[in-house]
């Protein structure tokens, strides 16, 4: 996605949603917002942006230039982006995963990939991404907030979500990262206050 971080998509979330699925009226997992720019949003915003209309000429251009070369891992992000952003996941992984066998250190991609899992029904596989991106950076706030949201969402485990969230808002509080895990941890806490705990610096 978007040059920031697609960590963003799956953050935009609306944490409203949180205690709906806590109290039980949510039998699946919610299907969070695409774009990253949501994540920005009020969590009183709970309308999903549609995708972006895929670019078929720039697909194809790129396209191109991977064939071209096959040691640039650029153009290979590049295609996972433009797919994750049309919401095409599977496509977005098939570049994803080729971006990341040239550039396999690369966390933002790792994380991207994970996101991909998650939105693909993938919850173990993409905490499983999750996972090899927080051993390239232990202190990726990204990383730190999708693991909470996969956690809470797709294996519904709350403490583990919490404890992934407290983490963000205690490397990067004032971040764009820290505020979404705060707003996350506040309404964890309004509807299910056993598990939230005392707050981060408590």
């Amino acid at each position: 996605m978007k040059s920031e971080s697609i960590a963003y998509g799956i953050a935009g979330v609306a944490f409203g949603l949180i205690a709906g699925w806590i109290i039980g009226t949510q039998q699946a997992a919610p299907r969070p917002a695409a774009q990253p720019a949501q994540a920005a949003a009020p969590a009183q915003n709970t309308t999903t942006p549609r995708a972006a209309i895929l670019d078929e000429a720039k697909v194809t251009a790129l396209k191109s230039v991977a064939e071209r070369q096959p040691t640039n891992a650029q153009p290979r992000a590049e295609l996972a982006n433009l797919y994750f952003d049309a919401e095409r996941y599977d496509d977005a992984i098939t570049w994803y995963q080729e971006a990341l066998k040239l550039t396999p250190n690369d966390v933002n991609l790792s994380t991207d990939l994970g996101v991909c899992y998650y939105y693909t029904n993938q919850a173990d596989k993409a905490l499983q991404q999750l996972s090899h991106s927080l051993s390239i950076d232990a202190r990726h706030t990204k990383t730190l907030l999708n693991i909470g949201i996969v956690k809470a969402f797709g294996k519904q485990d709350l403490d583990g979500a919490t404890k992934a969230w407290q983490q963000v808002v205690e490397l990067a509080p004032d971040s764009p990262e820290g505020q979404a895990a705060k707003r996350a941890l506040d309404t964890l806490r309004s509807a299910h206050p056993a598990t939230g705990g005392t707050k981060p610096g408590a």
